[in-house]
């Protein structure tokens, strides 16, 4: 059974227990949540205690390889400005479009009601600050209490200058600094792939609370978060088609059609890498000379995670509208601040880590309470689809793109002409 299975299967174990003896004894199963409750926490606790030194060690290593990849030529050097203008887009579009959505579909009141008396942990991190507080703390006074805070966009604000730092210094030095965080970063991975053993007991543990105090609501809440997120990532995966047209200048049908197979690929696989084959024949195919589409594609799957930022900050909204948390416009830029930032330090992580990783510095920074992450880290299989396909789509969008303004595009004549 691999770990995806395992988690869910625990989340609806839990969940279906809970219900259950809830149905046959409601005080004994109420009780029992004394005990299941801190199991649950002290997991999530240990997926915690990891999130300030990995985000700081995979911004340095990020930003490290961004800026070396950056260095290496023109195709590079614009295919890194076009992926950080449509990673800062799409959070921004997050952060218009998942309250307009949660506005229009909102969480049903029975439901958020009851999710709320479970969570009895989830209270809010910290009271609304004003946008002058915002600007007053974005730059950190003392880094170590930013830290101990959880004060995340000042600890990234920080953690972006040191990495833009470190690639500034002598090549012995910055390979030196590089290396170290790398490992830091290596052996905090083992220290999550232990946690993440344990997931089906933290998260059965967890589940069991939930649903002995709120019934079926937990399911019916999982699904409502399912779509809402979800609907997030189509959108961007939308948005590489006008991407493609406008800057690759190729028709939608066109585009459509050559990218299919690539988009199948990833839904099978829930992988951008093993999509990458198909991705450089949908290239090729679509005018991008094999040379241009070597270099941006294997560029694109390392760094480029088009919908993380944008799914990430809408995981955090639902969050805060499962918990019916007011959210500020200094919590709102924090959030678009930190999401648009950390994505980029998402490197080649497995997409269970990669949540945690890139949600929590998100909420954080909002002042989100993370309780809540260790339930939806066990369906993130259906918001996951959604990501993969819209990374593929959107590199292969930017693969073209990138030639078409480096002329290194062939003309739909050179490439049937190409082919026997």
């Amino acid at each position: 059974m691999s770990q995806t299975t395992r988690i869910l299967s625990a989340l609806i174990g839990g969940i279906a227990l809970g219900i259950l003896v809830a149905s046959l004894a409601p005080a004994q199963a109420i009780a029992a949540t004394a005990i299941t409750q801190p199991i649950g926490a002290a997991w999530l606790h240990g997926l915690q205690m990891v999130i300030v030194p990995l985000v700081v060690g995979l911004l340095v290593t990020g930003i490290g390889a961004t800026s070396e990849a950056a260095r290496a030529g023109q195709i590079t050097a614009r295919a890194m400005v076009m992926i950080v203008v449509i990673l800062w887009s799409t959070t921004l579009m997050s952060a218009f479009v998942m309250p307009l959505i949660l506005d229009a579909f909102p969480l049903p009141a029975g439901l958020g009601a009851a999710l709320r008396d479970a969570l009895t942990g989830a209270a809010p991190v910290g009271p609304v600050p004003g946008i002058g507080a915002f600007f007053d703390t974005i730059v950190p006074t003392n880094i170590v209490a930013a830290a101990a805070g959880d004060a995340f966009l000042p600890l990234t604000i920080f953690s972006l200058a040191f990495a833009f730092a470190v690639t500034k210094l002598p090549d012995d030095r910055r390979r030196i600094l590089t290396g170290f965080f790398q490992a830091v970063v290596d052996a905090l991975l083992i220290i999550i792939n232990w946690v993440l053993k344990l997931a089906p007991i933290g998260i059965f543990a967890l589940a069991y609370g939930v649903g002995a105090r709120t019934g079926t609501a937990a399911f019916g809440a999982l699904l409502h978060y399912i779509v809402c997120v979800s609907a997030i990532g189509f959108i961007v995966l939308l948005t590489a088609y006008p991407v493609a047209m406008i800057g690759g200048r190729v028709g939608l049908g066109r585009f459509a059609r050559a990218v299919a197979p690539a988009q199948a690929v990833a839904i099978s696989t829930q992988s951008s890498l093993a999509s990458l084959p198909a991705m450089l024949k949908a290239s090729t195919d679509l005018g991008a000379s094999a040379s241009t589409a070597g270099i941006v594609l294997p560029l694109s799957v390392a760094v480029f995670r088009a919908t993380s930022p944008a799914m990430n900050l809408a995981v955090a909204l639902y969050v805060a509208h499962w918990l019916q948390m007011p959210i500020g416009p200094a919590q709102m830029a924090a959030g678009v601040a930190t999401a648009a930032i950390t994505t980029m330090g998402s490197i080649s992580l497995p997409g269970t880590i990669s949540f945690i990783a890139s949600v929590a510095p998100v909420a954080l920074a909002m002042g989100i309470p993370l309780e809540v992450l260790g339930l939806l880290i066990a369906v993130e299989t259906v918001p996951d689809l959604f990501r993969t396909v819209g990374n593929v789509t959107m590199d292969t969008a930017v693969t073209i793109s990138v030639a078409a303004r480096t002329g290194t595009q062939e003309t739909l004549d050179d490439v049937s002409h190409a082919r026997p």
